[in-house]
């Protein structure tokens, strides 16, 4: 895979970002991309934010008034992407996480917070590169599996606590 950039931007005072989260959330992207094959540069936004900004962003673009963890917000339609007319690289979208969301799923699922925005991110950027989940099972199923391969590699498995290994140091 061709170099990725991954922006993160912490915007919430409510969780404190652990050390490593975002590197972890760095991994997480590249591991998507370089599993699926995605042979171009990339640019891709991440935001921490707390449940109020989640609720705001939920109501607005996704008329659902109720919290969420994530949100992807995909530039991708159908086969063709933005492009950055200076550097050539392509901007696959944004991903808003709620960290305050994520530390309530990692306590009720027994799991670490870095496991919980690990998997977050990973959904994500499957989002932005095209799957979903919503319009039936059999897509749902197939983006499960997806999800689940990429968190094993990562030595993220659902039986697994955060373990770096050597698919992490992959650029």
């Amino acid at each position: 895979m061709k170099k990725a950039k991954i922006m993160i931007a912490n915007r919430q005072k409510k969780v404190k970002v652990p050390v490593g989260l975002r590197l972890l959330v760095r991994k997480c992207c590249i591991a998507v991309l370089t599993m699926e094959n995605f042979e171009t540069c990339a640019v891709i936004d991440v935001s921490f934010v707390d449940n109020n900004e989640i609720l705001f962003l939920n109501k607005k673009y996704r008329k659902k008034d109720s919290f969420t963890d994530v949100l992807s917000f995909p530039l991708i339609e159908g086969d063709v992407c933005d492009k950055d007319p200076k550097s050539g690289e392509f901007l696959l979208g944004d991903i808003v996480i709620s960290l305050e969301q994520a530390v309530a799923q990692a306590a009720r699922y027994v799991h670490s917070l870095q496991r919980e925005v690990a998997y977050l991110t990973v959904h994500s950027v499957l989002h932005l590169i095209g799957y979903t989940h919503e319009e039936s099972s059999i897509k749902k199923l197939r983006m499960r599996e997806k999800e689940e391969t990429i968190m094993a590699r990562l030595g993220l498995a659902s039986t697994c606590s955060y373990v770096v290994d050597e698919f992490l140091n992959t650029q």
